[in-house]
């Protein structure tokens, strides 16, 4: 799947508009921004942990699908986050790299960074079970 057809899939899958845009897909993974906004601050001034998480996910799940095509029923099975600076209110880019794409399981590497000095904020590690097909 290319770039359009990625984000034709997510904006399609989710009935509320996500601030997610698929910026890049490659054979090792994808790239993904999320435009931050009031909905996304925690006390402290920061972005939540929750958004955080919720953007590793789904740029692993792209990254996946990116691959495999489009299989809705992807599903998560794990998600490990290590939050290591706080962000500033600004938009948040994905990584994913795929450390592993088999036929039933799929790991993905996810860095995030803060546009604001391209410093890492947040390190995840998802694993999604593939249906069979």
């Amino acid at each position: 799947m290319d770039v359009a057809e990625l984000q034709a899939f997510l904006e399609a899958g989710f009935p509320n508009e996500l601030p997610y845009r698929v910026e890049e897909i490659s054979d090792t993974g994808a790239r993904m921004r999320l435009a931050v906004d009031g909905s996304h601050v925690r006390p402290g001034g920061t972005v939540s942990g929750p958004t955080l998480m919720s953007l590793a996910d789904c740029a692993a799940w792209l990254a996946i699908v990116g691959q495999i095509g489009p299989v809705a029923l992807a599903v998560t099975t794990s998600l490990h986050i290590d939050f290591l600076r706080k962000p500033a209110l600004v938009d948040v880019v994905a990584v994913a790299t795929l450390l592993k794409l088999g036929a039933r399981l799929a790991v993905v590497d996810v860095a995030l960074y803060s546009v604001a000095d391209d410093a890492l904020v947040a390190k995840a590690q998802v694993t999604y079970s593939i249906p069979p097909r």
